[in-house]
């Protein structure tokens, strides 16, 4: 590759402050091809941002796009290789260095990088805060001409992050009308990154949603997409999102193998952001082809990755999975089952997702229901039901209106 060739000759030269600003140039631009190719956790790609933190200061870049671009790099290679709270410094230090300039791109990606992190960390009132900053900052202000420098454009993975934050808010309609918006305005901008960034982001708000039709239709774009275009990570995400519409579908094996397979090509690229999640759709699936032992096994695993790494976002749901899976085993540990699915509904309601908190409450409600304890079962689902203002024809508001009106029969 010419770029290392460039980096090896510098070695060479005079320690001069020029020679140091062409090596900074050529570490960042290398960062950037490396992360098409290699994703944004390999190895290689943290060195290359590194190398590039170390020469800010003695290039006297410190506060320049060049500083920005450096941060946004960190923050990529820490949250795709799943170390969300590395992520948030990094995020943080972007929106105050952002917030010093008064910088309306700047002060959106800030607010951008930090609430996709609280994302994955499960912090999602917050999430939704800043990223709703993002999108407003970014609709009120002037931008120069997108620069690639920055990988996707932060006005389209504002709008699709935004989109997933409104979903986990109770809001299903506004989340489906954000994720349309940002999938127009990826299509327009005609820039391959960033379309597969909006794919990916808006792929899992449908998964989210239950949505399987929408949800498998991006899937296959995603993975078109990332062959066409060699993008080694998003390529293994697409995968995982096709097998969970498989799933979907009743298509358990099918769904079990892709589901592996684009788990194994996101790994080989050093990804584990949102993993503890994405292993709960493998042991959903799994369940559907009876194998539920295993599918407890992957859900021990998603706990437990979840909880060393601090990605806690998808606990509420892999708790309810669990309550789910150990519900199907031949002698059921009834009091365990209904500690899990209660386990289920507080984490969603710490954690500020009425989306997760809905779904673990229809869990619980129909375990109560089939235990003759219909009382109950109306009182656990009734209140979150009644508090959502949209989204009645989704799949968990059409089931929670089904299930109550077979509680008041």
């Amino acid at each position: 590759m010419q770029l290392r060739t460039g980096l090896r000759l510098i070695t060479d030269l005079p320690d001069t402050r020029e020679n140091k600003e062409q090596e900074l140039e050529l570490q960042l631009t290398l960062a950037g091809v490396l992360t098409v190719v290699k994703g944004y956790a390999h190895p290689e790609v943290a060195e290359a941002c590194g190398r590039a933190r170390d020469l800010i200061p003695e290039t006297g870049r410190g506060g320049t796009v060049t500083h920005f671009s450096m941060l946004r790099g960190l923050w990529a290679a820490d949250f795709v290789r799943g170390r969300p709270k590395a992520a948030l410094d990094h995020a943080h230090e972007f929106l105050s260095l952002a917030q010093s300039q008064l910088d309306s791109r700047m002060l959106a990606t800030g607010h951008w990088l930090v609430g996709r992190v609280l994302i994955a960390i499960g912090d999602y009132p917050a999430a939704t805060l800043h990223l709703e900053r993002a999108v407003l900052t970014y609709r009120a202000g002037e931008h120069p001409p997108f620069d690639p420098r920055f990988g996707a454009d932060t006005g389209v993975t504002a709008v699709a992050g935004w989109a997933l934050a409104l979903w986990h808010g109770g809001y299903p309609d506004q989340a489906l009308e954000a994720a349309n918006e940002a999938l127009r305005r990826a299509r327009q901008l005609r820039h391959p990154q960033t379309l597969a960034y909006a794919l990916l982001i808006i792929g899992m708000a449908a998964i989210s949603a239950r949505r399987t039709v929408e949800a498998e239709e991006l899937a296959n774009e995603l993975a078109t997409l990332s062959d066409e275009h060699r993008f080694a990570f998003f390529a293994g995400l697409g995968q995982i999102f096709q097998g969970w519409a498989l799933a979907q579908r009743g298509q358990g094996r099918a769904a079990v193998q892709r589901i592996r397979e684009g788990l194994t090509a996101a790994e080989a690229t050093g990804w584990r952001s949102h993993e503890p999640g994405f292993l709960g759709l493998l042991a959903e699936a799994l369940a559907l082809t009876g194998a539920v032992d295993d599918g407890l096994t992957v859900l021990a695993e998603a706990l437990a990755t979840a909880e060393a790494s601090g990605a806690r976002g998808a606990d509420a749901e892999l708790h309810r999975l669990r309550g789910e899976l150990l519900r199907r085993l031949p002698s059921p540990e009834w009091t365990e089952v209904e500690d899990r699915l209660h386990s289920a509904l507080a984490i969603a309601r710490k954690q500020g997702t009425r989306g997760l908190e809905l779904r673990a409450a229809i869990s619980l409600a129909r375990l109560r229901r089939d235990q003759s304890r219909r009382r109950e079962a109306r009182d656990v689902l009734a209140p979150i039901y009644s508090s959502f203002t949209e989204g009645f024809d989704t799949p968990d508001l059409k089931d929670a209106k089904a299930l109550l009106e077979t509680l008041e029969a």
